[in-house]
């Protein structure tokens, strides 16, 4: 398995994202409380891997961020903090992301330098997920203030294939006003 902060060129890429989301459904339909079953892999969707959308970006500490409160589709609210921001450049377009820490994740053995991206960008409805997908990282992948940002391993919440989730929705702090065409698109179950 390639490291997270390894962004390949030409088809060792493309190998390397084939193998991440087969280990991503194994992931996802091997949860008991997931919503997608092994016969639904079919309904799983995503871009074709494209290098342009693994991009390095430049991180920035929240120092002494508060703890606060996300929407989430169910109505409930999760407690999340502002870990940082990165800044980074995609086709020509300088954008800002705000990187989060789930209060209630890094209390768990495992999880404490868990970090967590949601967003929406311009393909939202059309082609992917309209409550925005997300990507997820650790503290570890920062190094002297960069960050690899790979928008091919994005991913839907769970409420993309199902009622009856909490998934946290992005603030609008979060909202790219591009179009994303990388990482997991609309989920398409078949229907008898």
């Amino acid at each position: 398995m390639l490291p997270l902060g390894y962004c390949a060129i030409g088809q060792t890429y493309a190998d390397s994202i084939a193998q991440y989301r087969k280990q991503y459904i194994s992931d996802l339909t091997g949860d008991a409380r997931a919503p997608v079953k092994p016969s639904q892999v079919k309904g799983l969707n995503f871009y074709k891997p494209d290098h342009s959308y693994c991009v390095w970006g430049t991180f920035k500490e929240t120092p002494g961020s508060v703890p606060f409160m996300i929407e989430t589709h169910s109505g409930k609210k999760k407690p999340f903090r502002e870990y940082g921001t990165v800044i980074f450049t995609i086709h020509d377009s300088a954008m800002t992301l705000h990187i989060y820490q789930s209060i209630d994740l890094i209390k768990v053995a495992g999880h404490k330098d868990d970090l967590f991206i949601p967003f929406t960008d311009e393909t939202n409805y059309d082609f992917t997920f309209g409550g925005g997908r997300y990507l997820d990282l650790s503290i570890k992948d920062i190094k002297n203030n960069m960050l690899l940002l790979d928008f091919n391993k994005c991913y839907n919440p769970y409420c993309a294939y199902s009622d009856g989730y909490s998934c946290p929705i992005p603030p609008a702090e979060n909202r790219l006003h591009i179009e994303i065409l990388a990482g997991e698109k609309l989920f398409t179950p078949e229907t008898n």
